[in-house]
Formats: structure tokens, C-alpha cells, sequence
């Protein structure tokens, strides 16, 4: 029996695996803009730690989030660069600090779960949903959530 996902009449979902702190994440590949390497972060004055920096990137101002930070996890201490995948919200660009770029996977949709109750809470609160797959949990990044730095009640203000 073959290991690959056989998609006949099911819809798909396209995804950019990524691992950060070692745990297997999806992003919708319709939100992926471009991955690419951070160079020459510029750290923003009083911005909250999960900002890494703001950046040029190819004529627009990118704000670079260290995804890390945002869930929770220790810095690296590997030495490798980090990457960078590049999204936009709401015509903003965006750059979220990653450890390492997977592959593309396609999957069956009926395929993805709710978060399961044990789920890291750190990554349960970003997480639109898990896809089992051989051997690991792949994390579905709700990306309006990782983006929504902004505190709820300042947003009610």
C-alpha cells in the first residue's frame, strides 16, 4: 500500500510546511506571498518581543514577526539563519521568522481536525486545525490570528 494521498473527487488544501521549535506547521499556500532570508532587520524602538524588526523587501516595508517569540518557544540556538515567509493582512507585509521551509503538501480536506484537547496551548490558540500525518501532527497556522498582535482591548478603543 502506497503512502501517498490519493485526491480524486475530495477538495484539497494546498499547504507550505515550515517547523519552528521542531514542530511541523501548515500555512495555506493561497497566504504565502514568497519565503526568503531575512538580511538587515531593523529593530523597531518599545515594539513588544515577538517584533523582530521591520525590513526592504523588494521596494516594501515589511514588518518581520519571530514566530518563536510568538508561540512561546526559546530562540535557536543552532546557529542556522532563520528563514522568512512572506504574507500580507490587510495590505500589510508581513515576514514570519521560521526555523526551516518544508515542501508543499496536498491534502485531502475532509482529512483536517479540530485542535485535539492536548495540543500545546501555546500553538492551540494560532492553530485553525491539525492534519495527521505519518508519523507527526501538522499544525494549521491561522495567519489572521498570528498577525493580530495588536491587544483585543486596544482594538475595542
Amino acid at each position: 500500500m502506497s503512502s501517498k494521498v490519493e485526491v480524486s473527487d475530495s477538495k484539497v488544501a494546498e499547504y507550505v510546511t515550515v517547523v519552528i521549535g521542531g514542530q511541523l506547521f501548515g500555512l495555506p499556500i493561497s497566504r504565502v506571498q514568497d519565503v526568503f532570508m531575512p538580511e538587515r532587520l531593523t529593530r523597531v524602538p518599545l515594539s513588544s518581543a515577538e517584533i523582530a524588526g521591520v525590513l526592504n523587501l523588494r521596494g516594501r516595508i515589511v514588518t518581520v514577526i519571530d514566530m518563536r517569540a510568538r508561540l512561546g518557544l526559546s530562540k535557536a540556538d543552532d546557529g542556522k539563519p532563520p528563514m522568512a515567509v512572506g504574507v500580507d493582512l490587510r495590505g500589510e507585509s508581513y515576514g514570519l521568522l521560521i526555523d526551516q521551509i518544508g515542501e508543499v503538501l496536498r491534502l485531502p480536506e475532509e482529512g483536517r481536525e479540530e485542535n485535539p484537547v492536548n495540543l500545546d496551548p501555546r500553538m492551540a490558540k494560532f492553530a485553525g486545525g491539525v492534519h495527521r500525518l505519518d508519523g507527526q501532527l501538522m499544525v494549521v497556522l491561522d495567519v489572521d490570528c498570528v498577525l493580530e498582535l495588536a491587544p483585543k482591548a486596544a482594538l475595542a478603543a
